[in-house]
């Protein structure tokens, strides 16, 4: 049985007395609830209670045989949720980075069968066995960086066989990593090149052979459609969500990042869980998500990586709608899992206070991967997932100093990992 204090605590960052917040949206999203010179008890992979000093009962002083850790100078952080990876892959694509510099654009690379067509190519001839051996390095990496979840998607195979072969790597990573692991099944990634011009026929395949032994083996918590220009239409979409309503799969949809694609709109409509990506939102798509259940992700290392424009945050904010960010952690266009660096990203390029990141990283990033019931916040009876940093200033030091890790000690499931 796990038995942890954590007690001299300088801050305790993203408390909630009462564990019973979806998300923060609009104004909400500055407000985060601290405590200073705290403790913090994790007891059966759980967390059992947490304070100020002045108020740690004698029971919890006196337990022998509790291990403690002294956290002074230190703050305690909810573990990063990270509701959008591709990292399941077979090999990095450092050529067409080379490409880009020269100056061809996503579309142009895709066009050509470069992109996600080339790692598809190259899925093809690697085992399950190492698929999972690479995955499992970079889950060593994301973890040391402070991220306690992953959400993870398929969409490197864009055939029945390695689709599953994807997702089959995946439900092993659930059971051999710490991380809490949801799966997404994203056959609609992209369109191979023997179907292009006849899509539709695809969009068949995806939804007549692919997800009905998705779902058999029950390897898919949700499902993902790549709907912007060039890839898969509104009506390609709406085809792929039903089917995947049909089997219990709700949606998370990669939406506007190339044009304004009507992908928000439709996610919407089927109540996707999230839709990410969004460089391109305008007032039709705030007015859509507005008093909707869909969590609007931004991912700010594909648009940095690819010269990209960026999500209007400030307008979706101000509008009254929350903002969760993630990495796209992926080999063509954000080949980083590195979440400080999304904390810092969302307060230098999108302008967002250091409150309102942390909250787009923590619960709001756990509610669009539909863990916010278990992680996201530092809750009693919540996964004891958590980092402590080394000592640091102020909170505002997270996001500002960028490029170094400032975790010292990750604590998943209540027990130390690194």
């Amino acid at each position: 049985m796990t038995n942890l204090l954590i007690e001299n605590i300088k801050l305790l960052v993203q408390v909630e007395h009462t564990p019973a917040l979806k998300w923060r949206r609009g104004n909400e999203m500055a407000e985060l609830n601290t405590i200073e010179n705290a403790y913090l008890l994790i007891e059966d992979e759980k967390i059992a209670a947490f304070g100020s000093m002045a108020d740690l009962p004698d029971p919890v002083i006196k337990k022998i045989g509790r291990k403690k850790i002294n956290a002074s100078g230190k703050m305690v952080f909810p573990s990063f949720v990270d509701s959008h990876t591709h990292l399941v892959y077979p090999a990095s694509r450092e050529v067409e980075y080379i490409d880009k510099i020269k100056g061809l654009s996503y579309e142009e690379i895709a066009k050509r069968g470069g992109g996600i067509l080339n790692s598809a190519k190259k899925m093809a001839t690697l085992s399950e066995e190492e698929l999972l051996q690479e995955a499992l390095k970079r889950l060593d990496d994301v973890i040391e960086y402070g991220t306690g979840a992953v959400e993870i998607k398929s969409g490197y195979g864009l055939t029945p066989e390695t689709e599953l072969k994807m997702l089959r790597v995946i439900k092993k990573l659930k059971e051999l990593s710490p991380l809490t692991i949801k799966a997404t099944f994203l056959g609609a990634h992209s369109i191979p090149m023997e179907f292009r011009g006849k899509q539709e026929k695809y969009v068949d395949q995806v939804i007549n052979e692919m997800l009905p032994q998705v779902a058999e083996e029950g390897l898919a918590d949700y499902i993902d459609v790549f709907c912007d220009t060039g890839f898969f239409t509104v009506e390609d979409t709406e085809r792929i969500l039903k089917a995947g309503l049909k089997y219990g799969l709700r949606g998370k949809i990669h939406a506007n990042e190339l044009d304004y694609s009507g992908g928000v709109q439709v996610g919407v409509k089927y109540n996707a869980l999230s839709v990410d990506h969004l460089e391109f939102t305008g007032d039709d798509e705030v007015n859509a998500l507005l008093n909707s259940e869909t969590m609007p992700t931004i991912l700010p290392g594909a648009a940095f990586f690819l010269g990209m424009r960026y999500a209007p945050v400030r307008k979706m904010i101000d509008a009254g709608l929350p903002v969760a960010m993630a990495t796209d952690f992926n080999p063509g266009s954000s080949p980083s899992g590195n979440m400080q660096l999304i904390l810092s990203m969302a307060s230098i390029l999108y302008r967002m206070l250091p409150e309102e990141a942390i909250n787009a990283t923590t619960i709001n990033t756990a509610y669009a991967m539909g863990v916010e019931r278990e992680l996201g916040t530092i809750a009693v009876g919540k996964k004891a997932n958590v980092f402590i940093t080394k000592e640091i200033p102020t909170l505002a030091y997270m996001p500002y100093y960028y490029g170094v890790n400032k975790v010292d000690t990750v604590i998943l499931n209540g027990k130390i990992i690194a």
